[in-house]
């Protein structure tokens, strides 16, 4: 195929090919050539042009296929646009002399064909041009058209679209020849022709005048006339002709031309009275009334009301959205009066009434709800408002009159029921969409909707009171806020009115709507309703015989309450379950017997009203059933047993009684078998087998002998066919756009389709989408429906004997009925059986022996040949379902082979299309096809039927199956591929566009073939890339094809193709083709679009994104898109598409698109994102006159109130988006939230304005979030402050992530503030409508987070300034205070529990940070103490604003705590294991009502621990002290702790003691957080376990707590044991810390517990002898510690878990293991060390709580642990500096060898001899290092030596053998190269030789000192280079100096003799001080300093040396007198310095 890719045909290459590659490559070439001769240059077309005309012309003569001829004649349109064009008259002649060619063979016919599309196009490029040539062209084509067939008649129409659309307003000579001709095409029997006829006729209006003026009348007519008969595609293209002509007629200005036409004005009525001729009346004209009108028969079709219907639509949609708003109230009134009584004729029957019904809710759905934005879908309510009390009024007065006769009769009130419904509908419609925004318009009293739809609920029609019922729902649905109010009001009327049969129905009809509508509310009604409604149901039911009038709407209502109020569910329902089992149980008659007399007793009402009461109840246990299945127990399903039998009886006698008592009873006795029927399919079908016989029986009598004549298969099949099959059957049972209204003329003339007063039920369900009515079928067709659903159910559980019986009677009945009826019969029983296999298949059942095989094979197979196609595709699928069920090999291959067979003989369209598709489907549920010789066959025979050109049917299915097959064959497959797509090209090359079934299933079976080959796609080979080139060959030809779902499986299969191998789709060409057809008007072609782009944006977000705006900046002519890609990009276009958009799943896919686009693209394009939010939130500001604030007046506003600062926007410039619903201002809203956390994962100059700014000056491209934080801040503050709650609630929240993110940076021009600072008046605006009154509870939930992380922020420092959040948390917390009791009874009370807690919530936030804050204040001033003065100003201007914070909360705290503990004290409660359900408190807890106890349950979950925090906070702070004096006094009013829980108040100690109080607090707190933490739940937030875990260390802080958990160890070890296992599940750093300062509070307070013992023991045994004294702390006398009971071994079990989870090494067991290299250290991470260090001071402080004997047991392992770490973690770091790890380890060491244990008499002699061997491994560590030793720090392991030296007692260091390896040791290091060692080597000799025992320090100081004043006297020569150095020296002498305080009087002079000379060789005279480096200079002054020290102490000697050396002494003198000199300098600059030596101290001071 690359050898096509050429300016000319490749002729050689060409006639080489075979006769069908030569159609492919001539495609591809043209393909080729169009995107090539755009882009070659004009001199090389020229150089060609002559040889490329020569090459497309012969084309033309060789017959080429649709798409190749439409590409030929592109191609030389763009050819002669861009060369040269003196030969196109040439061309324009050879065509139109092929088109005059006598020649009228099939054969000729493309040529023809050719001919003709190449004119068009070459019009369309040319124009004008071309000259006065057209005359002759077009009078050709018309008269070429006078014999042509359909395919010749329909190019010719779209041939003369395109010359109309080239020429433009030169073509007036042709204008009315073509119009001739194109009216009598828009008749054609051909639907293809139509369809071009409509758009040909599209194009004439353009520039003929006439069309719409003097000719309108009969263009309308002939519009009519097209809708007859028509199909989907004319009716969209008719009535876009018809709408854009009457919209022109309407709009257009007079012109001089239309004035010579005496042209008149046309107005909006006449336009409308047109439509509305066509809506009446039909095609059959305007004054000739037909006779059949005489008659009084209505004529016109369901096709041309329908088609009209969309004509309206059109029309409107064309004026567009303003004209609407301006003309509403004419347009309304004419669309209702279509169906009003001035046209009885339109509304006679039922089935007319509900069709035009449903035609007049579309009209007005499809403008008001699709082009209206919220503002004037507001203003429309109200015009349906006015409209609705007009015809109030009519009625009134029509009732007004008393007499009863004259009343029902009127017609006025019957004729205006069908208008009321339409305005009914469409105001619930129109409110349900507005959502909350709608609130404006129910609180505005003019307009008084509530008012009007309740007015409407006693009319006389009984469809007029459920429209309005259904209204209140849609109401109460969009406002959860009057859910509650309605229903009070509606149980009010109802009580009242209980008299009034309409009162009755409309009412409990209201109630039962409303209460179907709580499930949609999630903050449901108050519990207590539901109680009311049960009364009120009884109460009905109860009074139903007492007044024969209104015994039946008695009856009716009150189980339609009972029915409905089960949709509540299980919580509210349990309650009244007893009365509701006890009614159903009185309303049968208990035995037989009682029937029989009642038949014999009744007449026909009174039947009527029993039938009716009944069929009540079976409904309303239904709605029990499938709402409360949780309720269903064993026991409640006996009870539901015994009526069922009786109900069952009564079913068989129906038939008599109806006979007994005539034709009254037939609804009833239907409606009584449908309910029953649908009660029994959702029972288990255990519970009635005793009556399977029977009811079977009903069942089979039902399906083969129906009431209804009505052919019903439409509604019965589609479910039960496979969706992939039903696209066989064209667009009617597609999903479309106008699904709504073509649904009637699916179900066939005597049958409108469903509505809501055939079955008053339905009106509480839930519907299948969300604002439109339910739509329940007549009883006589939802009868069949259930009858067939439980026939399915039981014939698969009744025995195999008797399901043969009743197969034989069902094929029997289908035997003996004839001609339609028969059809009839074998529907219900296919649709049955059908259902009954799936059953079977479902429940792994078989069908039975072979007999009952056979019969169902007849059943079926009779099906497969029927003449209705929906029960051919419903058969092939049950076909499928009994292989399955059957699933035996022999069986399916015997199934094939029939089919084969027939396939084979038969001629006939139906068996060969019903037999080829069984072939598709036979293995659909068999796993695939596993056979090669069945699949040859297959493809095989569907080859053969697929090319049967005679029959498109036949074509379609058999390709439609041959899909099918190649999926279920899988890589089976493969052989046949090439020929398959060999097919598929050559048909979709040659199969005329108007045959649009046979292209859609070839779409299929590319898309299958794609599929199998999969990811091979990919590859090179020369196979591959041909079948690839195939498959975008296929691709291409079906994207241009004109029909719409052909395009969308061509973009499904492209995108296949680019999932499997993308670099071989081009992406822009694909682009701009989804770009193209991202508004088309077919519903299936956007999904597809949609769908193929949310594919593509996955991988290549950006690249699709600029393809889109550079196609739109191409802006070729043929590419006009309905959205602004150039202004707002694909992005915008999609958002403006999502607005615009009703279906949901198209929706969902728009909103994933766009994230997709967001997470790959936001960060870099966000200025573009941000503006795109932005505009679609401040779109909707005018409806709520926000701005933004200014915040340069901060300090202005801050005086003022909030008020000021929604000042309105005046600003009218032009939006993108016009009126955003408020769900996509949602879907905005949310995007920012994203937007905020993909630039968080960006990077860190998203956050940090400084950073920011720098870099956006480096690079101007660079944009970052915290530069645009004003947008943020407005946008979260329009979101937050709309009328939508949902809104609402996500501007809160993206307010919530702003504050969080932001609340850290700082402002750089204000140094100490933050960035947030200056929108504190914007946050407080937005955060106080939420807290008005009237706020649903969960906005103010929302509302009461941000507070609190506003404040908890820091944000504001100001403490005025916080008062105004402030102020809402307090106004809040008044409302909480208030309790449960008195919460508003709007919602259910668990919205009342969300509320206070999170208030309670937000509360402890503000309450935790503000105590974090004062603690870490705390410190801070300590810390400043320390440092001195000069913080003390700067501190005290920080702690006003933090202490203020405390202050602020100290005032409520009383309140508070109290609170907090109640909501605690619930918590513990509802956390109770389910068996203690019976002890709770029966009225719930503080903050829950019992009944709503599982709702709350969640809202506890969420901020409990929080709450514990801030209580064990509080607690702390008090230190347990404080007791509320009314708590410890009274008799408390509530129960306030857990002990009190279940006891009554008699029981109850009056007076708790201080002591008994605190301790139930204690254990309150302590048992939530232990049950917390002892299995959080995987997905339980860090938050909380972190919370738990601070509230545990806050209450060990204070010594009460700590003394009732030292005291009970058990309680100890088990919270030991709760934290290690948190520590083994959780991996957070954090978490781990926390918990291990929860253990070291634990083991202090076991510590004081044991000390306070041992204290008391003492004071007590003061006199006795010591020895007695009993052993206090673990291990007793005996050392032992028992696993499970010792806190010691629990502490050290966690201990041992942290350190080896970080140095696995430490695992004795692990370091045998290769995997661990010994010796080889790891630097740990920060936190890892933090976590090593703390569990090491742990390990430390456990011997304190042993006794001697215990001690001994743990010493080794502590000692094994802290030497292991000092071993594993001592590595040199650069700066000198000690790990944290080593540091902790030698304080845990000195800690431990300094314990009273090792003294104690009892254990000293054992901890001698370990602390010895620790000493040895220490030492050892050098030994064993080795070759690493540069590596190993030996600083640390000396300072551990000296640790030990100095630490223990003598007896375990003087060892000889011991301390000869210690001074070993530091021999070595005093010889170290570096100073830094070296110095410190020296400090620690340091602490040695001042050692108070001389045992210890001699040996050390004879060993050492000698070579310590060796070193110092070789420095003499080598004067210090550095600070290091001059360091090493001076430590050096302070050593020395030591020891000459600490020597003997006779050694002590020869000392100082050493000593001296090396100072004094440290002087420097005069001159070279001045020129001596910074460390001589130092070191100088030190030496003096110490000299002046050394000459007054030890005078004798001094004065000796200096005697004996004169040179020393005349240095010294030199040296003191400088001295002397530059102090006096000094002292006139400043105070005298301290010398240097006194801040020089150890480094880490760990002796």
């Amino acid at each position: 195929m690359e050898l096509a890719h050429s300016l000319l045909l490749n002729e050689e290459v060409y006639n080489q090919l075979g006769e069908f590659q030569k159609a492919e490559f001539i495609f591809e070439w043209l393909q080729f050539l169009e995107k090539l001769l755009p882009v070659t240059s004009r001199a090389d077309i020229r150089e060609n042009q002559k040889k490329l005309v020569e090459q497309l012309t012969s084309l033309l003569n060789n017959s080429p296929g649709p798409p190749t001829r439409r590409l030929v004649a592109k191609n030389l349109a763009v050819l002669y646009s861009t060369g040269d064009t003196f030969s196109v008259y040439q061309t324009i002649d050879k065509c139109n002399e092929l088109i005059r060619s006598k020649d009228d063979s099939p054969s000729y016919l493309p040529t023809k064909l050719a001919a003709v599309v190449c004119l068009g196009y070459l019009y369309k490029k040319l124009g004008r041009i071309l000259g006065n040539s057209f005359t002759d062209t077009v009078g050709n084509v018309l008269k070429a058209m006078k014999n042509a067939e359909s395919q010749g008649r329909y190019e010719i129409m779209l041939s003369l679209q395109n010359i109309l659309n080239g020429l433009g307003a030169a073509a007036i000579p042709c204008h009315r020849d073509i119009y001739k001709a194109a009216r009598s095409c828009l008749t054609d029997r051909s639907m293809a022709v139509r369809c071009a006829a409509a758009k040909c006729l599209l194009e004439l209006q353009n520039e003929a005048v006439f069309m719409w003026s003097t000719d309108l009348d009969s263009v309308v007519t002939l519009c009519f006339k097209s809708f007859e008969g028509s199909n989907y595609d004319v009716r969209l293209a008719v009535a876009k002709l018809l709408g854009t002509v009457l919209a022109r007629a309407l709009t257009s200005k007079q012109t001089t031309a239309s004035a010579r036409h005496n042209f008149r004005r046309i107005s909006l009525e006449e336009v409308m009275e047109l439509l509305g001729t066509g809506f009446l009346r039909g095609s059959c004209g305007f004054l000739r009334a037909s006779g059949d009108m005489l008659k009084g028969t209505s004529s016109v079709s369901r096709d041309v009301r329908v088609g009209v219907t969309q004509a309206y639509v059109v029309f409107v949609s064309t004026l567009g959205a303003q004209w609407l708003e301006r003309n509403y109230s004419a347009f309304l009134s004419h669309i209702l009066d279509l169906v009003s009584q001035s046209h009885p004729k339109v509304i006679q029957s039922q089935m007319d009434a509900i069709g035009c019904r449903r035609c007049v809710s579309f009209i007005l759905r499809a403008t008001v709800g699709g082009l209206l934005g919220e503002k004037a879908q507001i203003a429309a309510a109200k015009e349906i408002c006015q409209a609705i009390w007009k015809l109030k009024k009519v009625v009134d007065t029509a009732m007004s009159d008393n007499n009863l006769e004259t009343r029902i009769s009127t017609t006025d009130v019957t004729a205006s029921q069908h208008v009321l419904v339409c305005a009914l509908q469409e105001l619930g419609s129109l409110i349900h969409g507005l959502g909350t925004t709608a609130a404006p318009l129910l609180q505005d009293s003019s307009t008084g909707v509530l008012e009007a739809v309740i007015s409407v609920i006693l009319h006389p029609s009984i469809s007029v009171r459920l429209t309005a019922a259904w209204c209140l729902r849609c109401i109460a649905v969009a406002l959860p806020y009057y859910v509650s109010l309605l229903l009070d009001r509606c149980i009010e009327r109802l009580s009242a009115l209980k008299s009034s049969p309409e009162g009755v129905t409309g009412y409990s009809f209201a109630v039962a709507a409303l209460l179907g509508a709580v499930k949609h509310c999630p903050l449901g009604i108050p519990h207590g309703k539901g109680k009311v409604i049960m009364t009120v149901a009884e109460d009905l039911l109860c009074s139903a015989s007492q007044n024969s009038r209104i015994s039946l709407q008695r009856t009716q209502a009150g189980w339609l309450l009972i029915a409905a109020l089960m949709t509540l569910g299980p919580a509210v329902v349990q309650h009244h379950l007893p009365r509701m089992l006890l009614l159903w149980k009185c309303i049968f008659p208990s035995c037989p017997k009682d029937l029989e007399t009642e038949k014999t007793r009744g007449d026909s009402f009174t039947w009527q009203v029993t039938l009716e009461g009944r069929a009540g109840a079976l409904c309303a246990i239904k709605s029990f059933v499938s709402h409360c299945a949780g309720l269903l127990t064993d026991e409640v399903v006996q009870r539901l047993l015994p009526p069922l039998p009786s109900a069952v009886d009564l079913l068989t006698q129906l038939s008599s009684i109806y006979k007994s008592y005539g034709n009254s009873l037939k609804t009833p006795s239907t409606v009584y078998r449908h309910k029953l029927y649908e009660l029994l399919a959702v029972l288990p079908p255990k519970t009635y087998e005793g009556s399977f016989c029977a009811v079977l029986k009903e069942l089979v009598a039902d399906l083969t002998v129906p009431d209804s004549q009505i052919d019903a298969s439409t509604f019965l099949l589609p479910p039960l066919c496979h969706e992939n099959d039903l696209l066989l059957l064209g667009p009617l049972l597609q999903e479309t756009d106008h699904r709504f209204i073509e649904e009637q003329l699916l179900l066939g003339n005597s049958i409108a389709g469903g509505s809501l007063e055939y079955d008053p039920y339905s009106i509480y369900e839930k519907v299948a989408k969300g604002d439109s009515v339910p739509k329940p079928l007549p009883p006589v067709l939802s009868v069949i429906s259930a009858a067939t659903r439980l026939f399915g159910v039981m014939f698969s559980h009744v025995a195999e004997s008797h399901r043969l019986q009743v197969l034989e009677q069902l094929l029997n009945s289908i035997k003996q009925t004839k001609g339609s009826r028969q059809q009839i019969v074998q529907l219900n029983v296919v649709s049955a059986f059908s259902t009954s296999l799936k059953h079977l298949a479902n429940c792994k059942g078989s069908l039975g022996p072979e007999e009952v095989r056979r019969s169902a094979l007849a059943v079926v197979m009779g099906a497969l040949e029927s003449n209705n196609p929906l029960l051919r595709c419903a058969a092939a699928e049950c076909l499928a379902r009994l292989a399955q069920v059957v699933s035996d090999s022999a069986f399916t291959a015997g199934l094939a082979q029939v089919s084969f067979d027939k396939l084979k003989s038969a001629r006939d369209v139906v068996s060969r299309t019903g037999h080829s598709l069984a072939l598709g489907c036979l293995y659909r549920y068999l796993g695939g096809i596993g056979s090669t010789q069945h699949l040859n066959a297959c493809v095989g025979i569907l080859y053969t039927l697929s090319q049967d050109s005679t029959s498109p049917d036949v074509q379609a299915w058999a390709l439609h199956s041959l899909a099918l097959i190649v999926d279920l064959a899988g890589p089976l497959y493969h052989v046949h591929v090439e020929p398959t797509l060999s097919l598929v090209l050559m048909l979709l090359l040659t199969v005329p566009p108007a045959y649009t079934e046979v292209h859609q299933s070839l779409g299929r079976c590319l898309n299958a073939l794609i599929t199998t080959l999969g990811p091979e796609l990919q590859g090179s080979s020369t196979t591959v890339s041909a079948l690839r080139t195939s498959c975008l060959l296929g691709c291409a030809v079906m994207q241009d094809n004109p029909d719409c779902l052909v395009q969308a499986q061509a973009i499904s299969c492209l995108q296949q193709l680019h999932m499997f191998a993308p670099r071989h789709v081009n992406l822009s060409s694909l682009v701009s083709c989804l770009c193209v057809n991202l508004c088309s008007s077919y519903l299936l072609l956007r999904r597809a679009v949609v769908a193929c782009l949310r594919q593509l944006v996955q991988r290549e977000a950006a690249e699709v994104s600029e393809y889109a705006v550079a196609l739109v900046k191409e802006s070729r002519e043929d590419f006009t898109p309905d959205v602004n890609i150039r202004e707002i990009g694909l992005e915008g276009a999609l958002l403006g598409l999502l607005d615009k958009e009703l279906d949901q799943r198209l929706c969902q896919d728009i909103k994933e698109t766009l994230t997709h686009m967001l997470t790959s693209m936001a960060v870099e394009k966000l200025s573009f994102w941000l503006k795109l939010c932005k505009d679609v939130l401040a779109a909707s500001a005018d409806f709520n006159t926000v701005a933004s604030v200014d915040t340069t007046q901060e300090e202005e506003t801050a005086k003022v109130d909030d008020g000021s600062v929604l000042t309105s926007d005046s600003d009218e410039r032009f939006h993108p988006f016009s009126n955003p619903r408020w769900s996509t201002r949602v879907f905005a809203a949310e995007c920012v939230c994203k937007i905020i956390s993909q630039c968080e994962n960006a990077g860190s100059a998203h956050f940090d304005i400084t950073l920011a700014q720098e870099r956006k000056q480096r690079d101007s491209r660079d944009d970052f979030l915290v530069l645009h934080l004003a947008d943020l801040i407005r946008m979260a503050f329009m979101a937050a402050t709309d009328h939508s709650d949902q809104l609402r609630l996500s501007g809160l929240q993206t307010l919530l992530i702003v504050v969080r993110k932001f609340a850290a940076v700082p402002e750089p021009e204000f140094p100490g503030h933050v960035i947030l600072e200056q929108y504190q008046a914007n946050v407080g605006a937005a955060l106080r409508p939420a807290f008005a009154p009237e706020t649903p509870p969960d906005v103010t939930a929302k509302a009461c987070q941000v507070c609190s992380a506003w404040i908890a922020s820091g944000v504001v420092s100001d403490l005025n300034d916080l008062r105004r959040v402030h102020q809402l948390l307090v106004s809040s917390l008044v409302k909480v205070q208030a309790g449960k009791e008195a919460q508003s009874q709007q919602y259910n009370e668990s919205t009342s529990t969300m509320e206070i807690l999170a208030v309670l919530k937000a509360w402890a936030e503000v309450y935790i940070v503000a105590v974090e804050r004062q603690k870490n204040q705390s410190d801070a001033h300590n810390h400043c103490l320390k440092v001195g003065n000069s913080a003390e100003e700067s501190y005290k201007g920080v702690t006003s604003s933090t202490s203020g914070l405390l202050d602020l909360v100290q005032a409520d705290l009383g309140i508070l705590s109290k609170l907090w503990l109640s909501a605690l004290q619930d918590f513990a409660l509802l956390t109770l294991p389910s068996e203690y359900a019976l002890q709770l408190p029966a009225e719930g807890g503080t903050f829950y009502t019992a009944e709503t106890i599982e709702n709350a349950r969640p809202h506890y979950y969420n901020s409990w621990a929080l709450i514990l925090y801030a209580t064990a906070l509080w607690l702390t702070s008090t230190g347990f002290i404080v007791v509320d004096p009314d708590e410890g006094v009274t008799n408390l009013s509530r129960p306030v702790t857990p002990t009190t829980m279940c006891q009554d108040s008699s029981t109850r100690p009056l007076v708790k003691s201080p002591e008994d109080v605190n301790t139930d607090r204690f254990h309150l707190i302590l048992g939530i957080a232990v049950e917390f933490l002892c299995s959080p739940r995987s997905d339980a937030a860090m938050e909380n376990i972190i919370a738990c875990l601070r509230a545990l260390q806050a209450l060990f802080d204070v010594p009460w707590p700590r003394s009732k958990i030292g005291g009970d160890q058990e309680l100890g070890v088990e919270l030991l044991n709760v934290l290690h296992r948190l520590i083994l599940t959780r991996e957070s750093p954090d978490i781990q810390l926390a918990a291990l300062e929860v253990v070291r509070l634990i083991l202090f307070a076991a510590q004081e517990h044991v000390k306070e013992k041992r204290r008391s023991a003492e004071v007590d045994d003061g006199a006795a002898e010591k020895e007695t004294l009993p052993e206090f702390g673990e291990g007793k006398d005996t050392g032992g510690l028992v696993p499970g009971k010792s806190l010691v071994f629990a502490t050290l079990e966690l201990c041992v878990c942290i350190l080896v989870r970080q140095l696995p090494q430490l695992n004795p067991k692990l370091t045998c293991s290769p995997a661990v290299q010994s010796g080889k250290h790891l630097l740990l991470s920060e936190d890892g060390s933090r976590l090593v260090a703390v569990a090491l001071v742990i390990l430390s402080d456990v011997p304190a709580i042993c006794s001697p004997e215990g001690s001994v047991s743990v010493l080794p392992t502590i000692l094994y642990l802290i030497i292991g770490v000092l071993k594993e973690t001592a590595v040199k770091l650069r700066d000198g500096q000690l790990p944290l790890t080593v540091a902790a380890s030698l304080q845990a060491l000195k800690g431990l060898l300094s314990s009273p244990m090792a003294r104690a008499e009892k254990s000293r002699t054992a901890w001698t001899d370990l602390l010895r061997s620790a000493l040895v491994t220490v030492l050892d560590c050098w030994d064993q290092v080795g070759g690493l030793l540069q590596e190993l720090d030996e600083v640390s392991l000396l300072t551990a030596i000296t640790v030990f030296i100095m630490s223990t007692s003598p007896e375990v260091t003087t060892v000889e053998c011991l301390q000869k390896r210690c001074i070993e040791k530091f021999k070595i290091t005093l010889d170290s190269k570096d100073p830094l060692v070296q110095c410190k080597c020296y400090q620690l000799l340091h602490s040695i030789f001042q050692h108070p025992n001389k045992t210890v320090s001699y040996p050390y100081i004879h060993s050492l000192a000698p070579s310590i004043v060796g070193k110092l006297q070789e420095t003499e020569k080598a004067k210090p280079e550095n600070a290091a150095e001059l360091q090493v020296i001076q430590e050096g002498i302070k050593v020395v100096t030591a020891l000459m305080a600490t020597a003997e009087e006779e050694h002590r002079a020869h000392l100082v003799a050493c000593l001296l000379p090396i100072l004094i060789s440290f002087l420097l005279d005069e001159n070279a001080l001045a020129s001596a480096t910074k460390s001589a200079k130092n070191l100088h002054e030190f030496a003096l300093q110490n000299l002046m020290q050394i000459g007054p102490q030890y005078s004798s000697v001094f004065k000796k040396l200096m005697a004996s050396s004169p040179t020393m002494k005349a240095r010294l003198e030199s040296a003191v007198k400088g001295n002397q000199e530059s102090v006096k300098v000094k002292t006139a600059k400043h105070a005298k310095n301290p010398g240097k030596s006194s801040s020089i101290q150890l480094k880490t001071n760990f002796l």
